[in-house]
């Protein structure tokens, strides 16, 4: 008779489940729960007062850009799903080939996803809306490259998104209509499979940086993640695909000629994120760390950034000044309702709308990772500074803390006052990877939960 070890029994959960009652790991998991609850609580109650007080006269459920309502029986479904894919999802993510693991966690996230959008307005709703990209798509028209010189020009003219934005968005609806596929749910679903794709992005960035196992832990809360309430409503989600790609690509390049190639096409969609979004400049910090820890070669490197050269000599050419683009749209938004939000209130507020999109599983798997926590599944952690800097090579701590710091950055510049639950949504799928640091179905359900509480508490407009 075949005697089966304890860890196959009970699969890749009992393998780091704390070994003894005293377990350091945990009761820093436990207090950075509480933090979690804490911030999220606080941010709420300290919006409402403002909202009662008119300083928030825009915003009806600060720190969120969106109004309450009653959940219903619309989120059995996603509900159902959540609960079967926290209890298969990491068995089989661990066990199967690499390549079926990540179609079966890209494959959860579409679901999950499109059920949590469909249990509310629907998959398309978002982007009919006359603030939107597609309310500028008919003074496109037939001249891109005409509107493109346009577009600082005429900015003042524009939806609200458009004005946020640079022409990007509008340039790629409008060449997904040219090849057939017109209109509001097309964009909808060009925005869902790019943005579920970054589980498969991230995962393979973490594999070159960190390796397999690690890739293979982050998977389920990569699939199961709270921001996919945005993912499928919001424009970002697609930009957030485009980055994760982008230093996926990079990290994972090959060699030879497909590690030119590679580092070529890495360049071209980091380089088109400051054209998609002003607010994702900072998250060139992401692949700058990313090379360093995966020791990229130095012709990836110049193959990238000669990607990166092309994408702004195209824009250059057709008209659009990037630096002009960033002016034009910070004179609107100072001119915009939004510009008056308390600032101090916004600084501490938006880091709680992160944790939203995170999860509490997030907040446990930080406070493992940091120096002194318990042993982790994504590498041993050191103890002090120095160990910590010896140990950046091959770690995905690295990736954690470049968009940490990168949220940071666009957080104090004061320009992200309020709906940046879609604007953090690039920045929350690296954040993500800290729970791995905390593998266990109760965090991956806590996290379902959370999914499930936004879409059934919150109506938002993306």
């Amino acid at each position: 008779m075949i005697k089966l070890s304890r860890r196959q029994v009970e699969g890749p959960r009992a393998a780091v489940a704390p070994s003894a009652p005293d377990d350091p790991g945990g009761r820093r998991s436990g207090r950075a729960l509480a933090v979690w609850v804490s911030l999220v609580v606080a941010a709420f109650a300290a919006g409402a007062v403002l909202h009662a007080l008119g300083m928030l006269p825009i915003d009806h459920l600060p720190p969120l850009h969106g109004h309450f309502r009653t959940p219903s029986v619309s989120l059995l479904p996603p509900l159902l799903l959540g609960a079967l894919a926290v209890a298969v999802l990491p068995v089989l993510t661990a066990r199967s080939r690499f390549g079926a693991a990540l179609l079966l966690a890209y494959g959860t996230a579409l679901a999950w996803t499109v059920l949590l959008a469909v249990s509310g307005e629907g998959l398309a709703r978002p982007f009919t809306g006359p603030h939107e990209y597609p309310a500028v798509l008919p003074a496109v028209g037939d001249d891109p490259l005409g509107w493109l010189g346009s577009f600082t020009e005429r900015l003042p003219g524009y939806p609200t998104h458009v004005r946020g934005h640079p022409p990007l968005p509008v340039l790629v609806l409008w060449a997904l209509a040219r090849v057939g596929l017109p209109g509001p749910f097309w964009a909808a679903v060009l925005v869902v499979l790019v943005g579920c794709s970054t589980v498969v992005a991230v995962a393979v960035a973490v594999r070159s940086v960190a390796g397999e196992e690690a890739a293979r832990r982050a998977l389920p809360y990569l699939a199961l993640s709270p921001a996919a309430v945005w993912i499928a409503t919001s424009m970002d989600a697609f930009f957030a695909g485009v980055g994760a790609w982008g230093v996926a690509l990079l990290v994972s390049g090959g060699a030879g000629r497909t590690r030119l190639l590679s580092g070529v096409a890495a360049g071209v969609l980091l380089g088109a994120l400051p054209y998609l979004s002003y607010g994702l400049v900072p998250y060139l910090l992401i692949p700058v760390v990313a090379a360093v820890v995966a020791r990229i070669s130095r012709a990836s490197a110049v193959a990238c950034l000669a990607g990166v050269a092309a994408v702004t000599a195209a824009f250059a050419a057709g008209g659009f000044l990037w630096p002009a683009g960033v002016l034009a749209t910070h004179a609107e938004w100072t001119a915009d309702p939004g510009a008056a939000r308390p600032y101090l209130y916004f600084l501490v507020a938006n880091l709680a709308v992160l944790a939203l999109l995170t999860g509490p599983a997030t907040a446990a798997g930080l406070a493992r990772m940091a120096p002194g926590g318990a042993r982790a599944p994504l590498g041993t952690v050191p103890r002090g500074v120095p160990a910590l800097l010896r140990a950046v090579s091959g770690d995905a701590r690295a990736l954690v803390a470049a968009a940490i710091v990168a949220v940071l950055a666009l957080d104090v510049s004061g320009v992200t006052r309020g709906e940046v639950e879609r604007i953090w949504v690039p920045y929350a799928t690296w954040i993500v990877l800290a729970a791995a640091w905390s593998p266990s179905r109760r965090w991956l359900a806590a996290q379902a939960l959370t999914g499930l509480l936004l879409q059934g508490l919150v109506i938002s407009p993306w």
